[in-house]
């Protein structure tokens, strides 16, 4: 590929980008409050321009499953109450949250409407998961180098028959919106240690990596330039893309 076409493909990539992030912000949900990490923290989540919180009525373990795999975390530990990691402030977007359990994203639940609750931030809800099984490396909090957490040991995944139906999965299972590409032969890098996954086969409907085809846990013929990465339209794949865009496209 010539040096024009390689800038023309990453305009395009940051234009996809852009476009993606902002079509699939709606509905992205954060962690946050006194004493909040990665995978535990009062769930806000972000309509209309802003970000509110959740109310605790009816709120319980199926709502909080919903949210741990939103954010690309492990199992659900707890789905906890009454402020527990502090009061929220603005809009209280969510009330009467009413999950099966088994949804990808918090507004597929039932609830009352955006808006529409009887609550105050004293009761805003929140979460306790546990670790995350996936993350990205090499890159960005929303692109990178997959990789995966099993038997106590954080490994790679070979970019044998990696594609786009692998990378809505990484990128859903992660909370990073829509998947924009899925990288290989180390993109973002080589990883080091053991090679967990390949031949991974999703649908793109998956809710973690786990649930695709793989050739099971270790069980490889790949090296590690052979890495799999993934690009999805999170608010740090803006970042990612404009540092790599070479600006001479734009004259």
């Amino acid at each position: 590929m010539g040096c024009r076409q390689q800038r023309v493909l990453q305009f395009l990539t940051f234009v996809s980008c852009l476009l993606a992030f902002t079509s699939s912000a709606a509905g992205q949900i954060r962690l946050a409050g006194s004493g909040s990490t990665q995978c535990s923290g009062r769930v806000e989540i972000y309509h209309s321009g802003s970000w509110g919180t959740v109310c605790d009525d009816t709120w319980d373990l199926n709502d909080a499953k919903v949210v741990c795999r939103q954010r690309g975390c492990g199992i659900a530990e707890s789905a906890t109450s009454s402020a527990q990691f502090g009061p929220g402030s603005g809009q209280i977007w969510l009330d009467n949250v009413a999950c099966s359990g088994s949804e990808h994203y918090l507004t597929e639940c039932q609830h009352n409407g955006f808006g529409t609750h009887d609550c105050g931030h004293g009761e805003d809800a929140g979460v306790v998961c546990s670790a995350p099984q996936i993350r990205f490396a090499g890159s960005t909090s929303c692109s990178g180098r997959v990789e995966f957490y099993y038997n106590s040991e954080w490994g790679t995944v070979c970019d044998d028959n990696w594609n786009l139906s692998d990378a809505k999965v990484v990128c859903r299972q992660l909370g990073c919106g829509a998947a924009l590409e899925a990288t290989s032969s180390a993109r973002f890098g080589q990883g080091s240690g053991k090679i967990w996954l390949d031949n991974v086969a999703c649908s793109g409907s998956e809710s973690s990596l786990t649930e695709c085809g793989h050739n099971g846990f270790g069980k490889h013929d790949c090296s590690h330039g052979e890495d799999a990465g993934v690009v999805c339209s999170g608010e740090k794949c803006l970042l990612y893309s404009y540092q790599n865009i070479d600006k001479n496209v734009l004259n």
